[in-house]
């Protein structure tokens, strides 16, 4: 356990009973309000989820995927849920050439892929849930009726002139003017009308009847392959969690299709130096992390695909012996600007950082890391009539060169960024996860490297300055200024081409972490200082005496 100590600008949130850690305070106090009313942490990360989809469209909703780990304290065990969308079956690579597509489109119809939220809310409710959608619901169907006074950022965020011209943005989200300040008004009752039906009718309410039927006949509309049936077969997967241990503690991530391997494989080139040593965002150590990431992320974005279509070599991408031969590729005082993957037994042409991650915890110490998205702010921005949320466009994630990992197919999921995360060391566990597109796996390396080889606590791990390559080639990388400049002189003299970001720049992603000592049975939680989220402890029943 870090030792204690105040140098942080946001308190370490301790209890014993649940905390609720969301990118936003009012999806927090909703998640809480579930905790409180005897649900738990899996009943409160679906209410405090629904909110954020309310009071930040601009990543995350009822239009985009989810991503999930639970902890289950009673049996140790931990429990992965994929519910990435799959590609409309009629959607090929053919398909989209014979319309004179050669390019996999970063926005429009064909970069939506059926959204998994909702699928994912049911799957996590039936399996662990204890109260039904109409109470997990109850707090977004009542701000999206009544309205919320915007925070600073969802007002600086809600309207963005990128889709004005999308269909459906504009009366759905531009409510409160095209220039909202903090504190005005904002409803959305066409999204009030949407988690009704999914109140009502379970996840029927979205994937069948009259709202799947109203999605499918407005993507039509607009040129897309999708169908009835795309949505109503579609099904969440429950998956094995992956791992790796880090001087001690065990990390895990969830397996392909998603980008987790290239957080575990850039931890076990880490492990090789002592980053302790070195100093906490000194030139030896941000050198060492941005070099692996180089190299982590090269092998992801080869090998990565569904691997219900094409086998992922997770055990070799993650065996500590391949690890230790990418660490020799490091120079100590030279910068790559290129990288080739490993050679074991393809280019990635789209980006997004838009997400949200979301952590609880119960009394009884149940966790889940939670992570959703639209993959690019509003995602395509295009809402069906009367939905209220925007579609997602994570299928431009795919590749349109036949045979590669990542290549389009029907009814397929493509290379995700989207992770949620885990680690545990003898009593303590933790879930915990940092959003942002590309960012997430060398954010999550950075967040863990704070914690084991620094010594600091959940919250100052968040709020250390952190650095972010975006991209997959060149010696670009983009640094917090309160990296000092004289640690930025010495990297740009190896030949990092380093872009100075703001104080606490949204580039390096945010998020969340919630702990729990299970030996002590006490709770623990930081939350990111890079947007208007917050970590809220429950509060028990009262007894009042007279």
């Amino acid at each position: 356990m870090p030792r204690a100590n105040y140098d942080q600008a946001r308190p370490l949130v301790v209890s014993k009973y649940g905390i609720v850690a969301a990118s936003n305070y009012l999806a927090s106090a909703a998640g809480v309000r579930i905790l409180e009313q005897g649900g738990n942490a899996i009943d409160a990360a679906i209410a405090a989820n629904a909110m954020t989809g309310l009071t930040q469209p601009f990543v995350n909703g009822m239009g985009g995927d989810l991503f999930a780990i639970v902890y289950e304290a009673k049996t140790g065990k931990l429990y992965g849920l994929n519910s990435s969308g799959w590609t409309p079956k009629a959607l090929t690579i053919e398909w989209l050439k014979s319309k004179g597509v050669e390019k996999m489109p970063d926005y429009g119809v064909h970069a939506i892929t059926v959204p998994g939220c909702v699928a994912g809310w049911d799957a996590l409710r039936k399996r662990f849930g204890t109260k039904s959608f109409s109470e997990l619901l109850a707090p977004a169907i009542y701000y999206a009726e009544e309205g919320f006074a915007l925070s600073l950022v969802s007002a600086r965020s809600i309207v963005q002139k990128r889709y004005f011209d999308t269909p459906g943005y504009r009366e759905t989200y531009m409510t409160a003017g095209d220039r909202p300040q903090p504190g005005d008004l904002f409803k959305n009752p066409a999204l009030a009308r949407s988690l009704k039906l999914v109140a009502e009718k379970g996840r029927d309410g979205y994937y069948k009847g009259d709202l799947a039927n109203r999605m499918v006949k407005f993507l039509n509309e607009q040129g897309g392959a999708h169908s009835l049936e795309d949505f109503a077969d579609f099904e969440p997967e429950w998956v094995e969690p992956i791992s790796t241990t880090y001087r001690g503690w065990t990390v895990y991530e969830l397996p392909p299709n998603g980008q987790g391997i290239a957080a575990l494989s850039m931890l076990n080139i880490m492990e090789n130096f002592d980053l302790k040593k070195m100093g906490h965002n000194s030139p030896d150590a941000l050198h060492t992390l941005i070099e692996a990431k180089k190299l982590a992320y090269a092998d992801m974005a080869k090998y990565v695909g569904d691997p219900r279509f094409t086998p992922v070599p997770v055990k070799e991408m993650l065996s500590k012996e391949l690890a230790a031969k990418r660490a020799a590729l490091i120079k100590p005082d030279t910068a790559a600007c290129g990288v080739l993957p490993s050679e074991l037994s393809e280019k990635l042409n789209a980006s997004g950082k838009s997400t949200i991650y979301l952590s609880t915890i119960d009394r009884e110490g149940n966790i889940v890391s939670f992570i959703q998205s639209n993959y690019a702010g509003f995602g395509t921005g295009m809402v069906a009539p009367g939905a209220g949320f925007t579609f997602h466009n994570r299928g431009a994630g795919f590749d349109l060169t036949p045979g590669k990992p990542n290549s389009l197919l029907g009814h397929k999921r493509p290379l995700h960024t989207i992770i949620p995360a885990f680690m545990e060391k003898g009593d303590m566990k933790i879930g915990f996860g940092i959003m942002g597109g590309w960012n997430q796996s060398q954010a999550h390396a950075q967040f863990v490297s704070n914690f084991v080889d620094h010594g600091m606590n959940l919250q100052q791990a968040f709020e250390a300055a952190r650095f972010t390559k975006g991209t997959f080639e060149g010696c670009d990388v983009q640094m917090e200024t309160r990296v000092p400049e004289a640690v930025r002189t010495e990297l740009s003299k190896r030949g990092h081409k380093v872009q100075p970001a703001g104080s606490y720049s949204t580039s390096m992603g945010f998020g969340s972490a919630v702990m729990r000592d299970t030996k002590r049975q006490v709770n623990f939680s930081g939350t990111d200082p890079r947007v208007d989220g917050a970590a809220i402890p429950e509060q028990p029943q009262y007894p009042v005496r007279r």
